[in-house]
């Protein structure tokens, strides 16, 4: 299974601290792990050298993976996420819309297995920012059989309370 694991390095920054000796350099480095189908963990790794942060930051993406709920190649229901002051709202889209989105957005979607999807970021347009916010969004989604166990309800009730609705 291991195998199967996408890693997206997302940012790298050089981070100086200036001591009495001078500057001293070290990389900060913001990865995304996932495999395509519905796991995603992301990781930050600092050291001196870039190919040692970026190296940390996998490791612990690969550590601290969460589920996502998908549907088909898109997400169940329209959602939002915060970070910060920034804010990412994810929408559902229909077969071969393809993934509409820009920069840590399109990295994380596209490494948990969404391939039709429409991004819009707002606020602070921090990459690691976004991409948390990004995440928090994918966290929140339920699965039916799952919102239906939170509401006491079973499947069916929930999906002919739903055809009411719409009627």
């Amino acid at each position: 299974m291991e195998n199967n694991i996408v890693d997206t390095v997302v940012s790298v920054r050089r981070v100086t601290k200036v001591t009495k000796g001078g500057k001293r350099f070290t990389f900060s480095a913001f990865v995304v792990s996932g495999d395509k189908h519905g796991k995603i963990g992301f990781g930050l790794g600092k050291s001196r050298e870039v190919s040692s942060a970026i190296a940390k930051a996998t490791a612990r993406a690969r550590k601290k993976m969460i589920n996502v709920n998908l549907r088909g190649s898109t997400i169940p229901f329209p959602v939002i996420g915060k970070h910060g002051s920034s804010k990412v709202i994810l929408r559902s889209a229909s077969k071969g819309t393809g993934v509409i989105a820009g920069g840590p957005v399109r990295a994380i979607v596209e490494a948990v297995g969404v391939r039709d999807i429409l991004a819009k970021s707002l606020g602070s347009a921090n990459q690691q920012n976004v991409a948390k916010a990004t995440l928090n969004a994918l966290a929140k989604l339920r699965s039916a059989s799952q919102i239906a166990k939170l509401r006491g309800k079973t499947l069916e009730q929930l999906l002919q309370g739903s055809s009411n609705v719409s009627a």
